[in-house]
């Protein structure tokens, strides 16, 4: 039996809602989103390698997973027929970031960027991802919107363009964003004492 499609009034209300950090919300998004978010999920997977161990359906609910620890967001001026793709990109950004965290090897993702070796951290595997994380969690602290630029500059390769689009702020902004993170990002890995 086919699944009834949410309205645009109805899914603007949900997202009022997931952004109060409603659980049943959330849980009403994925529940009637679940075949859009499984494409998305399958879509995703064309890009990993072919004999990884998550699958699209894994995937959707590691998302319900993880949208369930989100405490709240920040409102948003959207229009109600907005908000579903405001959705999407939500649960596109937990996809992708899971696929990150999945990931065995780092350096596959990030050789688009070119850092010299000297300026990254030293060391190799788990160890170097976790370096990452570190660093991109001291980044969000200072703020947000740092990590997410390098996080989709980097991670998921977008242009400064495409990010802005995302974000909803000019590719002036990406790029201030951008050439801030990569230098703190490059002064922290010169500091860090080696372990």
């Amino acid at each position: 039996m086919k699944q009834p499609e949410l309205s645009a009034d109805v899914v603007a209300r949900l997202m009022r809602d997931l952004r109060h950090g409603s659980p049943a919300a959330k849980q009403e998004l994925v529940r009637f989103l679940y075949p859009e978010l499984r494409r998305v999920a399958a879509f995703k997977m064309r890009r990993e390698r072919p004999n990884h161990t998550l699958q699209p359906t894994a995937i959707v609910n590691e998302v319900y997973l993880e949208l369930l620890r989100i405490r709240g967001l920040p409102d948003r001026d959207y229009v109600d027929h907005e908000e579903k793709a405001a959705f999407m990109r939500l649960a596109g950004k937990v996809m992708d970031r899971l696929l990150i965290h999945h990931a065995r090897r780092l350096p596959s993702r990030v050789e688009r960027i070119e850092l010299d070796d000297s300026d990254g951290p030293a060391d190799s595997g788990a160890e170097s991802l976790q370096h990452v994380e570190d660093a991109l969690i001291k980044l969000e602290a200072i703020d947000p919107r740092l990590r997410t630029v390098v996080e989709m500059k980097v991670f998921e390769g977008l242009t400064g363009e495409e990010i802005a689009n995302q974000l909803g702020c000019s590719p002036r902004t990406v790029v201030a964003h951008w050439a801030y993170a990569r230098q703190w990002l490059l002064t922290h890995w010169a500091n860090r004492v080696p372990a």
